[in-house]
């Protein structure tokens, strides 16, 4: 374990509800997956975001069992430890960082689709190579230096673009004269058969929600402050989600392409309300969203990392801290340059930036699901241990794990076009390679599991009441 610590009682609750929001990206979805989600549900698009906030909500109250007991670095790995065995926290730790650098990776490249965006409308380009360098580089150092002037910044670049996007949608709104939309409640046009689809849709758009865990060691009254986080970033963002896509469908009404064929659906509802002096501020707060969700996730990873090595599943040397900036330097540096050279990689192999946009969040969502079901599965033996297991905790894990069934079947069948019908295999393949080495890790040094569980029952044991002296 590195001498040095990450800064304690640094990140107030509004900083850790800004790391959650900002890797949850509202506007990402805004900018380039609602017309996803129109493609498979059209005019009850809003429904699926409404049922998948719904959804993970149940995820993050069992999540919040174990937040509103303990916290430490990277809380969700451990939390799946306590509850599940330390083979079952190490994959889901493995899992959530593959989770945490797909994410980054659509950051970049949607950084890079924004700044192409803006460099065109005043007549100039630059190769994607230079655009994903000063994401990645801006973000890497700002992760690097300060985790409090990150999360500040995040709050401040996300609550503007989010602003905007909301000042737009009221114009919208109001030029309909605030008319209820009856064609978005008519129930002759809901499509059951899709409504799965689009679920598996919103519920990607959402992940992420769970981040505040990661920073643990320097959240303030963390026990209050993250749970707190994690439903707020949920509920703050699916509720966004529902209004700007129900007002996103009535803004592009009529336009010459359906929702789901427009590249830039703000930009045209800015056009047809006649307030194309905000398409730029749009494209810029898009821009700027995208490089706070690369900050956002190469924080969140690094303290996944630097966890896993604080307990010898990686080289301590990841769980070095640095000496003035008290951040996981080490860590923050392999995620940055890992988001950094993917993309980079697949442009050479002539893939379009949009693609690997694409591509990298679809990837991501694998990651992110298989931590939630273990979290979930956790909560009751957690609980059990402690001696607090009630029904109704059994009722909301049973009640979680039907419901997060939904995406992982529907994310496969029916089988999507390639290549996405390949991406759950190469995330199979990662996952088989951390189970094979984490299990290995635990038969060949039986002491790293000793000292594994001491570090868990020593942070657990910090957070909880010390019976009264008597006198």
């Amino acid at each position: 374990m590195g001498t040095v610590q990450l800064r304690s009682n640094c990140l107030s609750f509004v900083e850790l509800l800004a790391q959650g929001i900002a890797l949850i990206s509202p506007t990402m979805t805004a900018a380039l997956i609602i017309p996803v989600m129109y493609g498979n549900t059209g005019n009850w698009s809003w429904l699926s975001y409404a049922l998948g906030t719904v959804m993970l909500l149940f995820v993050a109250m069992n999540l919040n069992q174990f937040a509103k007991r303990s916290a430490t670095s990277g809380s969700m790995y451990s939390y799946i430890c306590r509850g599940l065995g330390l083979t079952a926290g190490g994959v889901g730790g493995w899992s959530l960082i593959w989770a945490y650098l797909g994410i980054s990776i659509a950051g970049i490249t949607g950084f890079t689709i924004f700044a192409g965006k803006l460099l065109a409308m005043v007549g100039l380009s630059a190769p994607p190579f230079l655009l994903f360098a000063i994401c990645a580089g801006t973000a890497f150092f700002l992760a690097w230096k300060n985790v409090q002037l990150s999360a500040m910044l995040m709050l401040l670049l996300e609550g503007v673009s989010m602003a905007l996007i909301l000042i737009l949608s009221l114009i919208v709104l109001g030029q309909h004269h605030f008319a209820l939309d009856a064609v978005q409640f008519d129930t002759a046009t809901l499509p059951w058969s899709n409504l799965g689809l689009g679920v598996v849709v919103a519920i990607f758009s959402l992940v992420g929600f769970e981040c505040a865990t990661a920073f643990g060691d320097e959240a303030k009254n963390p026990l209050q402050s993250i749970p707190r986080a994690v439903i707020w970033s949920l509920v703050i963002s699916g509720t966004f989600f529902v209004f700007v896509t129900y007002t996103m469908i009535i803004g592009t009404r009529g336009y010459a392409q359906k929702l789901d064929q427009i590249d830039a659906p703000l930009n045209v509802m800015a056009q047809l309300a006649h307030v194309g002096l905000l398409q730029i501020p749009l494209s810029i707060g898009a821009m700027v969203s995208f490089f706070a969700l690369c900050l956002s996730c190469l924080n969140a990873g690094a303290r996944v990392i630097f966890a896993m090595s604080r307990h010898g599943v990686f080289p301590t040397i990841m769980a070095e801290a640095h000496h003035k900036n008290a951040t996981p330097h080490i860590a923050v540096s392999i995620m940055g340059i890992a988001a950094f050279l993917v993309p980079c990689v697949l442009t050479l192999m002539h893939q379009a930036t949009l693609d690997i946009f694409n591509w990298a969040g679809t990837m991501a969502a694998f990651g992110f699901l298989v931590p939630y079901a273990f979290i979930t599965l956790s909560a009751p033996g957690y609980l059990r241990k402690l001696g607090v297991l009630r029904p109704k905790d059994w009722v909301l894990c049973v009640c979680s794990l039907l419901l997060l069934g939904i995406p992982a079947v529907g994310s496969v069948y029916p089988v999507p076009a390639a290549p996405l019908n390949y991406f759950p295999y190469a995330y199979l393949a990662y996952l088989a390679i951390g189970i094979a080495w984490i299990a290995s890790l635990h038969k060949r040094k039986p002491h790293v599991s000793r000292s594994i569980l001491e570090d868990l029952d020593h942070v657990h044991a910090q957070f909880q009441p010390q019976p009264a002296n008597n006198v």
